[in-house]
């Protein structure tokens, strides 16, 4: 008995030990899955969260956005405010999305961000895409600077598609934010299922680089 117990006793640093290594192995998976400078997800996590949602809901809106002025705020400020204006938007996208149960949001790269919402009500998507721009587009504070940034917002609204497709979904999205970003920014959203365009890699071919509500 008295063996068994020092066995026990023995054991459970060992057992601590190894929790606290599992903890801090979970921590480091996940931020390994997170955009360092913005907080939010990288693609591949993002992609696979997203896939879940448009597979369990019925509306689902994909969002595709873009900064615009973006190299000129790098230009005139420095990459530091351009890397403040990728946390703000970070920031906005968070607080905007944040009572909409179950939305993912993602930093693609550069100054391109992702998002895929569940709606329960699918005449409520001008309300949030308008809620969307204006948070996007609110001024923040660099360096005791009011300075902003605009930006292009696509959408494509999944029921629309013939098949709960994320690649399909990302890529009429991104039609429709370059349509948004050529009627010089704000928002739009994709009209019908099938591409306007060709593709390269998933995403329009060409990109080119008013509150934009005209239909790609």
């Amino acid at each position: 008995m008295n063996d068994l117990l020092a066995m026990v006793s023995a054991a459970g640093p060992l057992a601590g030990g190894w929790g606290v290594h599992g903890l801090w192995m979970r921590r480091r998976l996940s931020a390994a899955r997170r955009d360092p400078l913005s907080g939010l997800w990288t693609r591949a996590p993002f992609e696979r969260r997203a896939a879940r949602l448009l597979s369990r809901y019925e509306y689902v809106i994909v969002v595709l956005v873009d900064l615009d002025g973006f190299k000129a705020l790098n230009d005139t400020f420095g990459h530091a405010a351009g890397d403040a204006a990728i946390r703000a938007t970070a920031a906005s996208l968070t607080e905007a999305l944040t009572s909409r149960r179950g939305a993912v949001v993602a930093r693609l790269g550069g100054d391109e961000f992702a998002a895929v919402v569940p709606l329960e009500d699918p005449f409520t998507l001008s309300w949030l895409l308008n809620d969307l721009h204006g948070a996007l587009t609110a001024p923040f504070t660099y360096r005791g600077r009011t300075v902003r940034v605009g930006a292009s917002v696509g959408a494509c609204l999944t029921a629309e598609l013939p098949s709960p497709s994320l690649p399909l979904a990302l890529r009429r999205a991104d039609e429709a934010m370059y349509t948004a970003k050529r009627a010089g920014g704000g928002w739009c959203v994709a009209d019908g299922p099938e591409p306007t365009h060709t593709s390269r890699n998933g995403r329009r071919a060409g990109r080119p680089g008013t509150g934009g509500r005209e239909a790609a």
